[in-house]
């Protein structure tokens, strides 16, 4: 697990709940090609998150939000395919054919929690927000979703872009510190720190699962 030191700073986004029904947990690219040794995308701590994700997931499944999960995708396509200056290079090639579907490494790892009235999507571009990246942003909206719960790999690329993207089309973003991963302490400190500035909620998981507890609570009592 990463060496948390990001500093708690009061700032831009600071949210008191959320409301479970109109939140979703984003989990960002949980493939067998990151978690699993081996593979060109390996990363040596997205393994200890999977635990953490799981709670999350079954804690908000449990209030009545939405899972969804990304994996990151490569398509032989010329419009969303990778660029070809990026797939072409020989250092690239072995990491993309990784990730093409129907390759071992593009599955989701087994070890996620993935229920049956989750969502799935394939993503092309490092955002899952990104309109030619995936359809994620018509399914939130669709489903009346204001608020997203970033967890995932790697934390300062696909789910710092992810979460980036979503604050600025309007989505409250939350952004959980131990249950992200990236391939050094350093660099998940570091968007952790950017994150917490301006573009998220920067909580652990313990936290956040109380805070979906106790905004799940506050909903019923409103309801009854």
């Amino acid at each position: 697990m990463h060496k948390l030191e990001w500093p708690k700073i009061a700032g831009m986004n600071r949210f008191d709940g959320l409301d479970p029904a109109r939140t979703a947990l984003i989990v960002v690219d949980l493939q067998v090609g990151f978690v699993e040794e081996g593979y060109p995308g390996y990363g040596p701590h997205v393994r200890d998150i999977l635990p953490n994700v799981n709670r999350l997931a079954a804690a908000l499944r449990a209030a009545g939000g939405l899972v969804v999960h990304t994996r990151h995708t490569t398509l032989d396509d010329p419009v969303r395919g990778p660029p070809p200056w990026q797939k072409n290079r020989p250092d690239m090639q072995a990491y993309f054919a990784s990730l093409e579907p129907g390759a071992p490494g593009h599955a989701l790892h087994p070890a996620l929690d993935v229920a049956g009235e989750d969502v799935v999507i394939d993503k092309v571009r490092y955002s899952a927000f990104l309109p030619i990246s995936s359809p994620l942003d018509e399914i939130l909206r669709t489903r009346n979703i204001d608020t997203v719960i970033i967890t995932g790999t790697v934390t300062n690329i696909c789910c710092e872009s992810s979460a980036r993207d979503a604050e600025m089309m309007g989505y409250r973003v939350f952004f959980v510190a131990d249950a992200t991963a990236a391939i050094s302490d350093d660099q998940h400190n570091a968007t952790l720190a950017i994150m917490t500035m301006v573009f998220a909620d920067v909580r652990l998981t313990d936290d956040m699962i109380a805070l979906i507890g106790a905004s799940s609570q506050s909903a019923a009592r409103r309801a009854g």
